[in-house]
C-alpha cells in the first residue's frame, strides 16, 4: 500500500466539497488529508487530498472523481514532479527543564517559535510529512499539550498549471 497525492480543480460553489468527499465515503475510501482553498482564480478552488491505497484505488478514485459535476481537472501528484508541503502547531510545555532541549528541536527542524508563555511554547513548522512526524517524535516526551496540523498541500513542478494542461 502506497502514499498518493491528487490535486482536484473544482467550482468554487457551495457543496461541492460535500459531493467530493461523499464520494469517498459511499466506495469505502479512507482520506488522509484534504485541504482546500481557492485557487488564484477566484472562480475555481483546489482540493488536494492524500490518501493510502493500491494502484487500483488509486485510480478508480481518479476516475471517479472526474466524472462529478463541478470538478474541472483532476491530477496525480507524483513524486519527482511535485513538492509538497503540510504546516504543523504545537504546544509544547514550557520549563526550565526543557525549554533548552525545544529550542534546539526548533533549530534542528527550522522551525519557529510564534507564541512564549512561561507554561507554554508555540512552534510553528513546515515541511514534507515525515519531518513533521520526526518533529512530533522528538517533542512528544517533552510534553505536547496540544497540536493542529493542515494536512498536505502540493503543486506540480514547473510553470505549468494542471487546470490549463
Amino acid at each position: 500500500m502506497s502514499k498518493f497525492i491528487i490535486a482536484v480543480y473544482v467550482d468554487n460553489k457551495f457543496g461541492v466539497l460535500t459531493r467530493v468527499t461523499s464520494m469517498f465515503t459511499r466506495r469505502g475510501f479512507n482520506i488522509d488529508t484534504l485541504t482546500v482553498g481557492e485557487t488564484e482564480s477566484p472562480e475555481y478552488s483546489r482540493i488536494t487530498i492524500s490518501m493510502s491505497g493500491d494502484g487500483y484505488a488509486r485510480d478508480q478514485m481518479i476516475n471517479q472523481l472526474r466524472k462529478l459535476f463541478n470538478v474541472k481537472k483532476v491530477e496525480l501528484l507524483e513524486g519527482d514532479n511535485s513538492i509538497n508541503r503540510e504546516l504543523a502547531l504545537i504546544k509544547v510545555r514550557n520549563s526550565e527543564k526543557n525549554r533548552q532541549d525545544i529550542m534546539t528541536c526548533v533549530d534542528i527542524f527550522r522551525a519557529k517559535i510564534i507564541d512564549y508563555s512561561s507554561s507554554a511554547l508555540c512552534i510553528e513548522a513546515t515541511g514534507d510529512t515525515s519531518k513533521i512526524n520526526a518533529l512530533i517524535d522528538i517533542l512528544r516526551p517533552l510534553g505536547i499539550i496540544e497540536m493542529c496540523r493542515t494536512g498536505v498541500v502540493a503543486l506540480e513542478r514547473g510553470d505549468s498549471s494542471i487546470l490549463n494542461k
